[in-house]
């Protein structure tokens, strides 16, 4: 017990005795017991609450697996939505192999020169215009 021998605790019960006295001895006993229950349930509590957090830990670590899932795939949904640009270089490709019509070439060009912006889109706030009174 506690990597005492049986002589150790005999001695530690006879000092004990000689401290105490039979009438403390019992309720010392008693308080003894209930400090080592406390102690074994509160270091049963702490136990729990590190395997708790080792979950937590594991939860958070499958979070960032599916966030990087879900970062390669908005990438590959860009890419694969970047088509139109792939389609105008094709057009591109065609009307130089057939050059017989000018008149396709400079719808061609035309399409081109219109063609939207792409926009990046952020969640962060624009800085605010002051008003300067002059």
């Amino acid at each position: 017990m506690f990597g005492m021998g049986f002589t150790e605790i005999l001695f530690i019960a006879v000092i004990a005795i000689l401290f105490l006295g039979p009438d403390k001895l019992p309720t010392a006993m008693v308080e003894v017991a209930k400090f080592f229950r406390n102690a074994k349930k509160t270091i049963g509590s702490v136990k729990d609450s590190l395997e708790e957090e080792m979950n937590v830990n594991e939860i958070k670590e499958e979070a960032l697996a599916y966030k990087k899932e879900l970062l390669s795939a908005t990438d590959e949904i860009k890419q694969a939505t970047e088509i139109p640009s792939i389609g105008t270089s094709l057009s591109d490709l065609s009307s130089d192999l057939l050059d017989d019509n000018d008149d396709e070439d400079e719808v061609v060009k035309q399409k081109k020169q219109k063609k939207p912006k792409a926009e990046k889109v952020t969640f962060e706030k624009k800085p605010k215009k002051e008003d300067i009174d002059v």
